[in-house]
């Protein structure tokens, strides 16, 4: 069984090009039986994509990298040459190290953060509703699970850790004097949002709005933290009355364009905006960032701020690192027994199926000897005589060998297997 991952991520492609391989989690189940259609053994497959990743997981017969990773560059409308300098293909131990890593938070923008390992069950949900989801994989991702509790349990990796929301604050702080004389909108209601009304609920500003396409969600997020709803289409006539504007939707075209951030700046006679765009694809047109009175952060803008206090949890990711060490060979040595040729849960099986073949000819045997009348001492002496004969034969047969060698073999395994003393 092969093991394959292929994926991009903020350390190796730019926002633009992930916002082009971003998939909601209600599109996942159809691209995966998409993807498995498309290659020739339909393996096993998962889908993880977040707004720093997208990363395709794979377990079958053979390696199919290539065709995976042509079907991936279908879905984002690029050329297979323009997407393979910005990917990585990994398979068997580096596949599953990566798995674990991400599960763990050591391969995020923000060491340590916990939303990747939420992120990361949905995928496999989603993959095993699809019908998408094998042993192979099942068995990698709960491995991958485990492995990031123990180094969640274990290790400070997550101490510490600065937050994209907690990030935003931080920089809101920087060009504000009184985080407490700002009014803040917030688009979108998905988690990303409730993280970032979290952190701006606790600096108690003057008033926070939540802008969603869908008012129900909109109103439950608003009353956890006492704030305003209004409906997504108003957003361009109300963008003027907000200090701080944090984005975060699924929407696959910007929400916010250039025009209503020339609009809204006018209005408030330029005094500055703070704006947050954390959504992949981008909510906010990348124009606006080159507005005077604007400061217009990214995810990947965000980086230098989120790295923030990693210098000293470098001891906690070399004790994470060992941990996934041997979670890793773990997973190589459950695979290894599985191998169709060399694997001994084959072989068990096969021994299984011998035994019961024999079992099963001795019983049939014995059914016969009772319907002629034969006592039942006899036949259970006859059932197991002939049980017992079955097992030996083949190593009877290695003692009589004419091959010296071959004797000498056979009566040290008989000896392990037969004649050792119980303790």
């Amino acid at each position: 069984m092969a093991v394959w991952a292929l994926g991009i991520n903020h350390t190796t492609a730019p926002l633009d090009l992930r916002g082009r391989f971003a998939f909601a989690l209600d599109q996942i189940g159809p691209t995966l039986k998409g993807l498995r259609q498309t290659l020739a053994l339909q393996p096993e497959a998962a889908l993880l994509s977040t707004c720093n990743r997208t990363e395709i997981y794979c377990a079958g017969d053979r390696l199919d990298i290539a065709p995976t990773l042509e079907w991936l560059a279908h879905c984002g409308g690029v050329s297979a040459e323009q997407l393979r300098a910005h990917t990585y293909a990994l398979e068997s131990g580096q596949a599953a190290r990566h798995a674990f890593r991400v599960a763990s938070g050591l391969d995020s923008m923000v060491l340590g953060e916990p939303q990747i390992l939420g992120q990361m069950k949905d995928a496999v949900r989603v993959a095993e509703e699809a019908g998408a989801l094998g042993s192979t994989l099942n068995q990698l991702f709960q491995r991958s699970f485990a492995v990031a509790k123990q180094v969640r349990s274990s290790t400070e990796i997550g101490s510490h850790s600065i937050s994209m929301a907690a990030a935003a604050v931080r920089l809101a702080g920087n060009l504000f004097e009184d985080l407490r004389e700002v009014r803040v909108l917030f688009v979108g209601a998905g988690e990303m949002i409730e993280l970032a009304a979290t952190h701006f609920a606790a600096k108690n500003p003057k008033g926070m709005v939540i802008a969603n396409r869908s008012l129900d969600r909109g109103e439950r997020l608003a009353a956890r933290f006492g704030a305003e709803v209004m409906r997504l289409a108003d957003l361009p006539d109300r963008l003027h009355a907000f200090d701080v504007v944090v984005s975060c939707t699924a929407s696959t075209l910007p929400l916010i364009g250039l025009g209503a951030v020339e609009r809204a700046l006018k209005q408030r006679k330029h005094r500055p905006m703070f704006m947050v765009d954390l959504a992949v694809p981008r909510d906010i047109e990348p124009e606006v960032k080159a507005l005077p009175d604007v400061y217009l952060y990214t995810v990947d803008d965000l980086a230098s701020v989120v790295q923030t206090g990693q210098a000293s949890r470098q001891a906690a990711v070399a004790q994470a690192e060992v941990i996934i060490d041997a979670g890793v060979q773990s997973f190589l040595h459950w695979m290894d027994q599985r191998d169709p040729v060399h694997g001994i849960v084959p072989l068990i099986q096969q021994l299984n199926a011998q035994t019961d073949q024999w079992r099963s000819a001795e019983i049939a045997r014995a059914r016969k000897m009772l319907a002629r009348g034969a006592d039942l001492e006899s036949v259970l002496d006859a059932l197991s005589r002939g049980l017992t004969q079955k097992m030996l034969h083949g190593a009877l047969a290695e003692l009589h060998a004419a091959d010296e060698q071959a004797r000498e073999r056979a009566s040290l395994a008989i000896q392990h297997f037969f004649l050792r003393q119980e303790k």
